[in-house]
């Protein structure tokens, strides 16, 4: 862990500054982080807020270039400061706020999902539940006005992210809107609900300006194309890997790597049923009913024994597991659009890094094989260790460095991880190693399809270059999962360009940093993990650069 005796430096200022100054731009960041204070302010999400946090960003970045390292944590942290500061002001000034529209992770979603990790113990807790639903019209034009910028700049999302959005606002509307159902939830204080219900109320209305303002001022400019071009892709992969990738030979390694999961899957295939294809062999799994699990219940409690299992069985073995970190919460999502995602725990670990499974309306069953894998990935030693870690490493890491957050690095990791539990007998049995290859196989299709659809390269039949509409069944050929499911993992790659192909890109890179530490240091895999995840989350050029000079 860390070392107890180093005190915070000049950069250390600097880096709890920045973060101090993000906070007070994106107040959602006292949520995130169990901080009190402003618990139900928005950012300002209009394009004069967007261009203040661009002159806040380039005033910390000229000092932080002119500081000096103290130590080598203190080398890291300048590295990555000036890394993801100068990121942000490319971005900003290449017009990414002015078309910030996607299925998963843009303001649509983001004034819904902050409502999901507010506490609800007390009655102050739930006033600041029925403020944030108050507040959500005014941050909602704020958004609408970014989007009108980029209308008139020519900057407008794809029709196709603009019609999802829309459908997804939809479900914020109707008679079942998440809303309605918070401020009628049987905990909340009676003494509030009049606030309740009108915040419930003021936040429909505001997701019903969104789906007006998407259906008949953004979408008549939305143009057809879904793929962003190269120059928009090159940065935004850069900002997700946190390191500058070949795009053209990494699009011909995903090649090469899909390939390669079909045939390690083919050979499982045929260890489930002699002689089975990979759809028969699956076939077989989905009709087994030892391996299902009906209704999220079951779901949830199964995700919730066999994380506790790998907190327990890694933390005597393989990691320092510190107490704080051992308790990780499984939960069903109160959203139903597809998706496995984590959250972090508070700074102070009273509320713990959580797993949450966002179902698919009408899905029903669930398969054990398929989704053991998952559970590893997103929990231990997947996310929660990683971040965990992080998170309680505050002797050493400043609260910017114990906040930052990197995809490349973090999905890397995660994929990495169901490879090493594969390698430490926890996917022996056929059926789950099938799944974790199901699972890296899909990772492996996406870079293809990620950088294919937006770079606008040649298809691998050779049928011409690649659209939004190929991507579906190029994706349905190479995932067995539930047709929503991948209609929703389509459209996200669709609206989120360079996101995706940070997962398995990431994991080559975590894969080859371990091979050249190994070369250089020997094969103790519990210090190269030590050494690693001490860094905290950083572009994995940095990471690079700090495990091997």
């Amino acid at each position: 862990m860390a070392d107890q005796s180093r005190n915070p430096t000049a950069l250390d200022s600097l880096s709890e500054e920045w973060l101090n100054t993000l906070l007070d731009l994106e107040p959602e960041l006292h949520v995130h982080l169990g901080r009190p204070g402003r618990e139900s302010d928005y950012g300002d999400r209009s394009p004069d807020g967007h261009a203040a946090s661009a002159d806040a960003a380039r005033s910390m970045l000229a000092r932080v270039r002119v500081s000096d390292p103290a130590d080598e944590v203190d080398a890291v942290t300048k590295a990555e400061l000036t890394r993801t500061l100068g990121l942000s002001i490319e971005k900003y000034e290449a017009g990414f706020w002015q078309r910030d529209l996607n299925v998963i992770a843009s303001p649509g979603q983001d004034l819904r999902d902050i409502f999901d990790l507010m506490p609800t113990r007390t009655e102050d807790d739930w006033a600041h539940v029925a403020q944030r639903m108050t507040n959500i019209p005014g941050a909602m034009a704020g958004y609408l006005e970014s989007l009108r910028a980029g209308i008139a700049a020519g900057n407008a999302p794809a029709i196709r992210q603009v019609r999802e959005v829309s459908a997804q606002a939809r479900k914020q509307i109707g008679s079942d809107s998440f809303f309605t159902k918070l401020a009628t939830r049987p905990d909340a204080p009676t003494s509030l609900s009049q606030e309740l219900e009108s915040g419930a109320k003021t936040a429909i209305e505001a997701y019903a300006a969104l789906v007006e303002f998407l259906d008949n001022e953004l979408a008549p400019h939305a143009p057809e194309a879904d793929g962003v071009g190269r120059d928009h892709y090159a940065l935004a992969s850069r900002y997700f890997v946190g390191a500058e990738i070949d795009l053209d030979e990494t699009y011909e390694w995903g090649l090469e790597e899909l390939a390669r999961m079909v045939t390690e899957q083919e050979s499982i295939a045929d260890q489930i049923k002699s002689g089975a294809t990979v759809a028969e062999a699956i076939e077989f799994l989905e009709a087994d009913p030892a391996r299902k699990l009906q209704g999220t219940d079951a779901l949830k409690a199964w995700m919730q024994e066999t994380s506790d299992k790998a907190v327990a069985d890694l933390g005597r073995t393989h990691f320092d597991i510190p107490e704080p970190m051992r308790r990780l919460e499984c939960l069903i999502a109160p959203t139903q659009e597809g998706g496995i995602y984590y959250t972090p725990p508070s700074e102070d670990f009273e509320r713990a890094g959580r797993m949450w499974w966002s179902v698919p309306k009408g899905v029903t069953e669930f398969d054990t094989w398929r989704e053991l894998t998952t559970v590893f990935h997103e929990g231990v030693p997947g996310h929660h260790l990683q971040c965990g870690l992080a998170v309680y490493n505050s002797a050493e890491l400043n609260g910017w460095r114990r906040m930052n957050w990197n995809s490349g690095h973090g999905e890397g990791w995660a994929l990495y991880s169901e490879r090493l539990m594969a390698e430490l007998g926890y996917l022996d049995d056929p059926a789950d190693r099938l799944g974790m290859l199901d699972g890296q196989r899909m990772r492996a299709a996406r870079v293809v399809v990620d950088i294919g659809v937006h770079l606008g390269k040649p298809k691998p039949d050779g049928s011409g270059t690649w659209t939004g509409n190929d991507a579906f069944g190029f994706m349905a050929q190479h995932v067995n999962m539930n047709e929503p499911f991948v209609r929703f993992e389509v459209n996200r790659y669709l609206g989120w360009p360079g996101q995706a192909p940070s997962y398995k890109v990431g994991q080559r890179i975590w894969e080859q940093l371990r091979a050249d530490w190994v070369s250089a240091n020997g094969n103790d895999l519990k210090e190269f993990h030590r050494q690693a995840l001490g860094v905290g989350s950083v572009g994995l050029g940095t990471l690079r650069h700090t495990l091997l000079g």
